[in-house]
């Protein structure tokens, strides 16, 4: 795909609300991602992350990694997937934990 932002918010919508803003002159942007409880993640893009294929793949892992230990999901699991190349695709929702026990306004910067 070589739209990143198109790339972006396939990957997390339409679980989260995706907001994606310019932040410099420069070219980064600021992705915040959030739900009904309010805001999940923030991430700050560089210009040369959003621009490199590769780049902007780790940073989405990273931030569903950030997502799914937030939710309490296994860090190992998680790891082992990303290391064997295998792309998390979405973040599963959890049956229990948390974020289904009504925690409000959860927010985790990566």
């Amino acid at each position: 795909m070589d739209n990143p932002f198109q790339m972006i918010t396939d990957t997390f919508h339409p679980d989260y609300r995706v907001n994606l803003s310019i932040q410099g002159l420069e070219g980064s942007i600021m992705l915040t991602l959030s739900n009904e409880r309010g805001v999940v993640a923030k991430r700050l893009i560089s210009a040369a992350q959003r621009n490199d294929p590769l780049r902007l793949r780790k940073l989405i892992e990273s931030v569903q990694f950030g997502i799914a230990i937030e939710r309490g999901e296994s860090a190992i699991k998680i790891l082992a997937a990303m290391t064997d190349g295998i792309t998390l695709q979405k973040a599963p929702r959890p049956a229990n934990g948390p974020w289904a026990s009504g925690q409000t306004n959860t927010a985790s910067v990566i």
